[in-house]
């Protein structure tokens, strides 16, 4: 079992002069997920190497037992630093893909044909793709087989306005995930800001937030051993 995580290369948080990028217990509650279930697991980027860490992410308030344990792991980071490139994917040697979030993803991710096509080959070959948080943004330009967008019609979930307008974020990001699952025809849904909740529509399964990482990664295994 080999799973592919995506992280984002961007770090700009838009014109607000501050950083962002990925969310670290977005990847490091997966991270274990997996592993502690036998997969090999590969990390790769759109410009590889080392991707940017979302500072606030790790905030003592932020932290977590996986995002400690993460920064412990000497393995880990080493994967970390050294991502490959989103464009050298082969869907073939993957079973999975599982997309953390992060504000960085909106940016870098969702304008990314690679990302799209990595998405879009992997529903076509069977294989679930898992989008925790903002990463349920990157489908914004999937489509299905038929032409329409890859949420239309389908159960999803990711982070909501409310919880952008609590982190204050509103008007900096460049659109809402929320706003646009529903716009692309996605039947969205959410529990209370922070809360845990992941939805499961046939190979895409959707996470809400930061709390909801490890959940959307066991459902990702879920769908995947069938």
């Amino acid at each position: 079992m080999k799973i592919l995580i995506v992280l984002t290369s961007h770090e700009d948080l838009g014109d607000t002069g501050l950083k962002t990028g990925f969310w670290l217990e977005e990847l490091a509650a997966p991270y274990y997920v997996f592993k502690e279930a036998g997969a090999s697991v590969i990390l790769v980027s759109p410009m590889g190497g080392q991707p940017p860490l979302d500072p606030k992410s790790n905030d003592p308030m932020f932290q977590t037992d996986e995002t400690r344990r993460f920064e412990a792991d000497k393995d880990a980071l080493a994967a970390l630093a050294n991502t490959g490139k989103l464009a050298d994917v082969d869907i073939d040697e993957f079973d999975a893909v599982f997309y953390p979030g992060g504000h960085g993803p909106l940016w870098d991710l969702t304008e990314d044909k690679n990302s799209v096509s990595l998405i879009e080959n992997s529903i076509k070959a069977n294989k679930p793709v898992g989008l925790v948080c903002h990463a349920p943004g990157v489908l914004r330009d999937v489509k299905s087989l038929d032409g329409k967008p890859i949420v239309a019609g389908r159960l999803v979930t990711g982070f909501s306005n409310t919880e952008e307008d609590a982190v204050e974020l509103t008007k900096v990001v460049p659109f809402l995930v929320e706003d646009m699952l529903k716009a692309k025809g996605g039947i969205y849904s959410k529990v209370a800001d922070w809360q845990p909740y992941v939805v499961t529509d046939g190979l895409l399964i959707t996470g809400q937030n930061p709390g909801s990482s490890a959940i959307t990664a066991a459902e990702l295994l879920k769908v995947l051993k069938g």
